[in-house]
């Protein structure tokens, strides 16, 4: 037992402790676009890029008009809004008419320059066509009526600073890049939230690496459903959203063919220029990633069990073997333990989670693990997915894998 507390705690020790290495030495590279900066006009010799902001919308009745409004009051002065009513069954659709109809917006696309009111469009969306997911159908359709060079896929409950969009297409310009995610800052409420939202940073900072995004010569690559920004030209050279119909972490799965594709791709922070509230509540979170978890490892059982029992070790493993262990044998296990903390601190210099939440690691690691598994369950169980009223049968999300 002695030998195996050795062989355990080196091996936890290495994890974290390398790749806090590997952080400390790479996260100083990715740009925060909220600096001084990049508080300018990305000016082009023929004029700012025009930008084509697609919302999709299902049943979002409270959250849509106030996202909206941050999105009509951006500080750049050549952009459209296509917001896509994708069958709701609530007044998502009341909504998005009355805030095209409001004359104080008419006033202000008249004084954009679009007197047709192109600046903002909705969509109706009454069917959804076999072989499509409903969101990226939305966005499929929306991106087809899109007049910009570039295209910001966004969601329909992210709220926007004015100068957030200018700042991240400035950086996108300058560097250049054809893809540039901007992290959103989240919105915590509820103890529960902060728990959970630490331990998805912790895992997404481990699983992966945000300073490699920009190398291409790596498969680590980035999406965000808050924010994808892509050249459209980009964005039709890797087959638009129709490569993508089923699939359900869409967002991740763009960042994924635009990498593999040779494009330029980063991901920047931005403080507050985008924020966004998660879900309410610890078990809010967990009803969220219900429905992504079995995708994201493929729909196979057995990369779903053994990520779990990976997952167990690598979060378990430093707590207990600080108790169990006897003598030098637990020295390894605080170096897990210790740099895991340091993870927690480092996090929260970039959002709100403070660092004394590491205290509740292995509650979260708990209720993740326990998501992780019921994802699998509940899919397999119903032989597919059910996502804002519409079932997914699991053979063709298998299918339209990329």
């Amino acid at each position: 037992m002695h030998y195996f507390h050795w062989i355990a705690g080196t091996i936890l020790a290495l994890a974290w402790f390398s790749r806090i290495v590997d952080a400390a030495l790479g996260m100083p590279s990715v740009a925060d676009v909220s600096r001084p900066e990049w508080d300018r006009n990305p000016v082009l010799p023929a004029g700012n890029p025009r930008v084509s902001i697609i919302v999709p919308a299902r049943n979002e009745e409270e959250s849509i008009k106030q996202a909206l409004n941050t999105l009509l009051a951006l500080d750049y002065d050549n952009y459209e809004v296509i917001a896509v009513n994708d069958r709701s069954t609530d007044s998502t659709g009341e909504i998005l008419e009355r805030i095209f109809a409001n004359p104080h917006f008419s006033q202000k696309a008249r004084e954009m320059g679009h007197p047709d009111f192109r600046s903002f469009r909705v969509v109706h969306h009454t069917e959804l066509p076999p072989g499509w997911l409903g969101k990226t159908h939305a966005m499929w359709t929306a991106a087809n009526q899109a007049t910009g060079d570039w295209l910001l896929f966004t969601d329909a409950d992210v709220l926007f600073k004015p100068d957030s969009l200018r700042r991240a297409l400035a950086y996108a310009e300058s560097v250049p890049a054809d893809h540039v995610v901007l992290f959103p800052r989240m919105i915590m409420k509820r103890p529960g939230e902060y728990m959970m939202i630490a331990f998805f940073q912790t895992m997404f900072m481990f699983g992966h690496r945000p300073w490699k995004v920009a190398d291409p010569s790596t498969d680590d690559h980035m999406g965000v459903g808050a924010f994808n920004l892509v050249r459209r030209r980009v964005y039709d050279a890797v087959g638009t959203y129709k490569a993508l119909r089923m699939e359900v972490v869409d967002d991740m799965k763009l960042g994924k063919v635009v990498k593999k594709a040779g494009f330029a791709q980063r991901n920047v922070f931005g403080g507050d220029l985008i924020s966004l509230r998660w879900a309410k509540g610890a078990l809010g979170i967990v009803n969220n990633l219900t429905k992504n978890f079995f995708a994201v490892l493929s729909f196979q059982w057995w990369r779903t069990v053994i990520s779990a029992l990976g997952l167990a070790f690598l979060n378990f493993g430093p707590f207990l073997g600080v108790f169990l262990a006897h003598g030098w044998a637990r020295l390894p296990y605080a170096v897990a333990l210790g740099s895991l903390f340091v993870v927690y601190v480092g996090m929260s210099r970039r959002s709100a989670v403070p660092p004394y939440y590491f205290l509740l690691h292995p509650v979260s690691s708990a209720l993740f693990i326990y998501t992780l598994l019921r994802s699998m369950i509940l899919t397999l169980w119903n032989d597919g997915i059910e996502w804002r009223g519409t079932k997914y049968a699991l053979e063709e999300l298998r299918k339209g894998m990329v």
